[in-house]
């Protein structure tokens, strides 16, 4: 009777066993976390004047990406340009909360958009910033941020700093 042999060569055996281990250590990764923040914040630049925004993350255990919307409003008055920025940026932090707290450095990117009355200015802009997040309980957690634009182009202020407080909810 002929029958079909299911026998792998010993080469092919030696292959599989890492395989099989890397592809078991892969899977029992833990799953890529993600987050959502609304914030209120200041910046002086040129003068105090507020902030609000929007960004949603995702991370592995160390690294992460978030993409980020934020609008400072305009004063004629005051010659203070609004400033919209969409960016996404790149997240470095600790892998788990140490006493409730998980730090982080951010490098971004994207666009901005500059106006004061008849004045605008649309171009490339990048950040640079860091800070924590504070887990309140389970995925309720507050967030602390610095960062530092610089606009491209011929912005009316082409470094501006940003500061502000969220709330996070981890999903």
């Amino acid at each position: 009777m002929n029958t079909l042999s299911l026998s792998m060569p010993r080469s092919c055996r030696l292959f599989s066993i890492p395989a099989l281990a890397a592809f078991l250590l892969i899977g029992a990764a833990s799953p890529a976390a993600a987050d959502l923040t609304a914030f209120v914040g200041l910046s002086p630049t040129p003068e105090q004047h507020a902030v609000k925004g929007l960004a949603i993350g995702a991370g592995l255990v160390i690294v992460g990406f978030e993409i980020e919307y934020a609008h400072m409003s305009e004063n004629v008055k005051k010659a203070i340009p609004a400033l919209t920025t969409g960016s996404g940026n790149l997240l470095v932090q600790t892998p788990v909360p140490v006493h409730g707290w998980q730090f982080y450095a951010t490098l971004g990117g994207g666009l901005y958009r500059e106006r004061l009355e008849d004045i605008q200015e649309t171009h490339f802009s990048t950040n640079l910033g860091g800070g924590a997040k504070y887990t309140l309980s389970g995925p309720f957690r507050l967030r602390f941020d610095y960062r530092v634009f610089t606009l491209m182009g011929s912005p009316l202020h082409s470094r501006v700093q940003r500061v502000y407080a969220g709330f996070n909810l981890a999903f």
